[in-house]
């Protein structure tokens, strides 16, 4: 078996190494013995514009035609492995915490990546073939991989011991033995860019779910956009395209609207951002709920340290969204990028596009503001269009309320005043998060969504204990858990990056990291001891944050050079998440004081009677105090 390596440099955990010991030689023997030792393997190869890596890739001819031909392998140890609770696709596997995917879904969900992404396999897709390699386990200790009532297909095999004679069959139907073949050295020089149905399907998804109408500045973007790639077509001088707004600015609806139009023309585009949670709730968002083909868009969604290192305008156009969330270097499985990474992104696509918000930088090691992109563009020589939202679609469409918050933590020149209403946003101050909570329960069950976050003051304890999240957040009487740390959190539970999105977030407090990027009809936010007032300003105590992006790790922590900063920035970004308004409580008494001063409480009816401080929604206007008080709390009068 002719085996080509390439040294990518990544560090390799001791349980993989073991898997490599046992799986490649009884695979390598197994080939052997059946007269296939000389096909050519690529082990570990890496998909186009993603961190992840196939096991093992067979190449070689076609017995009758000769044409090139491939099986993609996903190589597995186990003995045994059972249906996971009622998960049609995910297994328990013996000494294994986590479920795991059902290997024939991991192996043909791999297929069609390839296929999409590979001009060369694009081409002959029936060339592509997959098959997840059990070579501990019987069929019997596996029943439930191999279900009659699964859908097979030349993707989705599962071979397992004793099944010598049916492998030998299928390899002879697809790779002639002794016959050379050029297929691995096609498939590695292979131009990578998304196939055409995957961009349709792109534009058919995620034009179907939700249809922006682009106003002013952001359609000036739109076209400033259309008018770079025109240019790209034409040979013309590479633009880079810089959109700057603020909170509910509409910048995502920008990068939808583009990535919707430019894969339903054709062209080869992709989105990325450099947050997880933001990232893979945009995967989910733009595939459809059940399995099909749709669920195959998911790779035009990335991050943006998938772009190191790849051919120079590999993408027509390149969408990098929350771009504030750059950093200063790529680093992927423990390899640093050798330029900077904004460098990277801009080399990668014809027409590389920016949107961010230079106040949401929240940790040390993001570096991304408007100045830094320009700068960049300038040492590669580059023009850049820059444009700058002023709408606001966020927060009731208030931008006096998005000024308000900047002069209340101190990012504007002059002091924090008194919030002196907006009929489209409802603030409030409430007396307790018992109060926050109920208040926020009653518009759930009213049909809209809400969401409490907070500042991340309190430990967090990312295990599970007895199959249930720890309540760290505690105040007083009150305690609850912060969202689910990881991919499988505890049944009934939302893993931490669908904390906004899912119905079920509402029992958990989000931190800044689950909740930048996201909004919701009401939200709650709770001002930990990092951000305090005293005499009057807001002054940040570091020392209080259990953050280890402000407070560092180890025996002697080391606090963030710009840690007070970074929390405003935080708070500024939990402030800014509500659409139709935002209820505000603080741990710290001075604080909630003078918060008390400035901002009327829900339950103050000399307060409700200020101009313009009622809750707005569906058919609501003005409202009397007390039908304003009973909205919003669910009590009688």
């Amino acid at each position: 078996m002719g085996t080509h390596l390439v040294e990518t440099g990544y560090l390799i955990d001791s349980r993989e190494q073991v898997a490599w010991l046992n799986s490649l030689p009884a695979l390598a023997r197994h080939l052997r013995q059946l007269g296939y030792g000389d096909l050519d393997a690529l082990v570990e190869f890496q998909l186009p514009r993603s961190s992840r890596r196939v096991d093992v890739i067979l190449a070689g001819a076609a017995p009758e035609s000769g044409a090139d031909t491939y099986l993609v392998l996903e190589l597995k140890q186990w003995s045994a492995a059972t249906r996971y609770d009622d998960a049609e696709n995910l297994v328990a596997v013996n000494g294994m915490a986590q479920p795991q995917l059902h290997p024939g879904v991991q192996v043909q969900a791999y297929c069609n990546y390839l296929v999409d992404f590979l001009v060369k396999l694009h081409e002959w897709p029936a060339t592509v073939h997959g098959m997840a390699y059990l070579h501990n386990a019987t069929r019997q200790r596996v029943s439930h991989l191999v279900a009659a009532d699964r859908k097979r297909t030349y993707q989705n095999m599962v071979f397992t011991l004793g099944e010598e004679e049916k492998f030998e069959r299928y390899l002879r139907m697809k790779f002639a033995a002794g016959r050379e073949s050029r297929a691995v050295h096609r498939l590695l020089t292979s131009q990578v860019r998304p196939s055409r149905q995957l961009l349709a399907l792109a534009a058919q998804e995620i034009g179907r779910r939700q249809h922006f109408i682009l106003l002013d500045e952001q359609r000036e973007a739109y076209e400033l956009v259309m008018r770079a790639l025109r240019w790209a077509t034409a040979g013309r001088r590479k633009r880079v395209v810089v959109i700057s707004g603020g909170p509910g600015s509409g910048k995502s609806a920008i990068a939808l609207s583009l990535l919707a139009a430019l894969a339903d023309r054709g062209h080869a585009v992709a989105h990325a951002t450099g947050s997880k949670a933001f990232t893979l709730s945009l995967q989910r968002y733009a595939r459809a709920r059940d399995a099909g083909p749709h669920q195959r868009t998911r790779p035009l969604f990335s991050f943006f340290r998938d772009f190191m290192n790849v051919a120079p305008d590999s993408v027509d156009v390149l969408i990098c969204d929350e771009a504030h969330r750059m950093r200063e270097r790529s680093d992927r499985n423990g390899v640093s990028g050798v330029i900077p990474q904004v460098e990277e992104l801009i080399q990668a696509a014809k027409v590389p596009v920016f949107l961010l918000d230079d106040y949401q930088v929240v940790r040390p090691n993001e570096v991304g503001t408007v100045g830094m992109i320009v700068e960049a563009a300038g040492r590669l020589d580059l023009d850049v269009d820059v444009v700058t939202l002023g709408a606001q679609f966020r927060c009731g469409g208030s931008p006096r309320y998005e000024r308000w918050v900047l002069h209340l933590l101190g990012l504007a020149s002059s002091n924090p005043y008194r919030w002196l209403g907006d009929d489209d946003f409802y603030l409030g101050v409430v007396d307790s998060p018992e109060t926050m909570e109920a208040v926020l329960r009653q518009r759930n069950a009213e049909g809209m969504t809400a969401r409490i976050s907070a500042g991340f003051c309190w430990e967090w304890t990312k295990q599970p204990q007895r199959g249930r999240l720890v309540t760290d957040v505690r105040i007083g009487t009150w305690h609850r858990p912060w969202n689910a740390y990881g991919n499988h959190p505890p049944k009934g539970v939302p893993a931490g990056s669908y904390w906004a999105t899912d119905p079920r977030g509402f029992q958990q407090i989000g931190c800044i990291y689950t909740a930048q990027g996201f909004e919701y009809d009401w939200s709650g936010v709770i001002l930990g001891g990092d951000l305090v007032v005293r005499n009057g300003r807001f002054v940040s105590q570091p020392n209080q944050s259990k953050d280890v992006a402000i407070i560092g790790t180890g025996e002697r922590p080391r606090i963030a050079r710009n840690a007070d900063r970074l929390i405003r920035n935080a708070y500024k970004v939990l402030l800014t998440r509500g659409l139709r308004g935002c209820l505000v409580y603080s741990v710290d008494d001075e604080t909630q004081e003078f918060l008390q001063h400035l901002i009327p409480s829900i339950l103050d009816e000399k307060a409700q009677e200020a101009p313009g401080v009622y809750p707005v929604g569906e058919g609501l206007g003005r409202r009397g105090p007390a039908q304003a008080r009973e909205e919003l709390t669910g009590q009688d009068r």
